[in-house]
């Protein structure tokens, strides 16, 4: 299945299941990932159960050097969870501060 039906599919059911459209930045990254949206945040929500608020595919150091980023709310804790774009791996689970980057 080409990448852009399988994001897109993807999308669709997060919406679909959360009520709540994302809005990934740095889609241009995809073309580089191994790991699919939608597993990367099936895998970042049993990392930290709650609702997903934020979302980014960036470069960044650690692990292959792409990741996806997760703001998950827990009602009023937030974490960030990184995800490893090529491995799948959990890269981070942090309280997310007040200054986001």
């Amino acid at each position: 299945m080409p990448t852009c039906r399988r994001l897109l599919i993807g999308v669709l059911t997060a919406t679909l299941l959360s009520g709540t459209a994302y809005a990934l930045t740095g889609e241009k990254y995809l073309p580089d990932a191994s790991v699919s949206l939608a597993q990367a945040r099936e895998t970042a929500l049993k990392t930290y159960p709650g609702k997903i608020v934020s979302e980014e595919l960036e470069k960044e150091s650690g692990g292959s050097g792409l990741r996806y980023s997760f703001v998950i709310r827990h009602h009023a804790a937030k974490h960030e969870v990184g995800i490893d774009a090529k491995t799948g791996a959990v890269l981070e689970n942090s309280v997310e501060g007040k200054n986001p980057d």
